[in-house]
């Protein structure tokens, strides 16, 4: 019973992370959509990678799919964290294909694009937060 005491913390963590990950991908997409660009403060290449061709798919903004997906997250680690089990399995492959995509988008701002967006690599921190919470939680799944 400990490890799932554990879980249902690590997923009320992670529904908490995806809130901070959502408020990028939010905050993105208006940007995106207002015609502004947001500023960088640590780098300077968010105006390189926000107009890019990589920035959108067709006339959607890339960050308005993930906030779509930070969303989506949220709710389903939340609903884990309520003892909804099949969330649990939703939330694995939902944050492994958030991972897979990040990992695509990060190879395209550093040997594609050459430059790096700070909230681009802030949603990639998340993602990688969110994956790490997955992982351990199929471990402590494993462990019982």
């Amino acid at each position: 019973m400990p490890h799932e005491k554990l879980r249902h913390r690590l997923y009320s963590v992670a529904a908490i992370v995806a809130l901070f990950g959502l408020a990028d991908g939010i905050y993105l997409t208006v940007e995106h959509v207002t015609g502004r660009t947001a500023e960088c403060i640590a780098s300077s290449g968010c105006q390189d990678v926000l107009s890019s061709k990589y920035a959108a798919i067709g006339p959607v903004p890339l960050a308005a799919l993930g906030a779509l997906a930070y969303f989506t997250a949220f709710s389903v680690a939340l609903l884990a964290a309520f003892g909804f089990a099949r969330c649990r399995s939703l939330f694995a492959l939902l944050v492994g294909l958030m991972f897979a995509i990040t990992l695509w988008l990060f190879y395209l701002q550093a040997l594609v694009l050459h430059a790096f967006c700070d909230h681009c690599l802030f949603s990639a921190g998340v993602t990688m937060v969110l994956t790490g919470i997955a992982v351990a939680n199929t471990f402590l799944r494993d462990q019982e």
